[in-house]
């Protein structure tokens, strides 16, 4: 059986959905689609590199899933669920119309990798950092995802928000720095940086654990908890957060005062404020 590269995919005729892609790069990649006649793919708006002058690009309220209905208040809450995430409430759909062949090209705004995830063999459905989504063929759900039963006691029930990618076809979700995947068995367990956390599948238990004793927290720089996450499932680890660049940057810059440690990304900002950044 011929290797297939991971950053790179030939459509195939018997499976519904199914797309050409192909990601190049290493450190700053970008992503390309190739389209067939009447296909089309939806981004993040803004991350449109080039096109083929026989797609037409389209921005529409939400994810353009139509998963919540195609009337005006079903639209409304689609857009809702990605501005609680933190993105734009605008999409764009990218649709061949042509003949032949078609290509879209979309690009991370960070340093890291593209990772294309198959969504029916991950369960159906990808949790994932709030500024994850990149791309994805038509009629993938973007909504919110909230973790309830972390520190439920401590946080009042409220949550911390994710992104939730649900459907049957690719997505393409950006990660920075260098990605690992990790297949944990069930009931193995391990302590992520919050702010390293990439994504999960749904069969995985996420709660928080403390970073350790006294000493851990005031003098460690980790923050003040670790993401507990036990299997079964897959897990996904980003070696550079956004935050963290972003955080060393302006430090670098003299306008921080300090670097930004225990990023927190998962908890937003009462993750910095946890982990002694604000």
């Amino acid at each position: 059986m011929p290797f297939q590269s991971p950053w790179q995919h030939t459509r195939s005729s018997s499976v519904a959905d199914d797309i050409d892609f192909e990601i190049k790069g290493e450190e700053l990649q970008f992503l390309e689609i190739e389209l067939d006649p009447g296909e089309s793919a939806v981004a993040e708006a803004g991350a449109l590199v080039w096109k083929d002058a026989s797609v037409d690009m389209t921005t529409v309220f939400g994810d353009g899933s139509g998963g919540e209905g195609s009337g005006f208040m079903g639209k409304l809450l689609g857009a809702g669920k990605r501005l609680v995430t933190g993105e734009s409430l605008f999409t764009t759909v990218f649709t061949h119309h042509g003949r032949g062949k078609a290509r879209v090209a979309f690009a991370s705004p960070t340093p890291g990798a593209i990772l294309p995830i198959r969504l029916p063999d991950v369960g159906g459905q990808l949790i994932c950092q709030k500024d994850a989504f990149l791309a994805a063929a038509k009629g993938v759900q973007i909504g919110v995802h909230f973790q309830r039963r972390v520190m439920t006691g401590l946080f009042g029930g409220e949550g911390f928000v994710m992104q939730k990618l649900e459907g049957d076809g690719w997505v393409f979700v950006q990660m920075g720095g260098t990605v690992v995947e990790r297949e944990l068995a069930p009931g193995q367990e391990i302590h992520v940086d919050t702010g390293c956390l990439a994504a999960y599948t749904p069969s995985v238990e996420f709660d928080l654990v403390t970073a350790g004793g006294v000493k851990s927290v005031l003098f460690g720089g980790e923050g003040l908890f670790f993401a507990r996450l036990a299997g079964p499932g897959k897990v996904w680890i980003q070696s550079l957060p956004f935050s963290r660049l972003a955080g060393r940057m302006l430090a670098a810059a003299g306008g921080y005062g300090g670097q930004n440690r225990g990023e927190g990304s998962v908890l937003g900002g009462l993750g910095n404020l946890i982990g002694g950044n604000e």
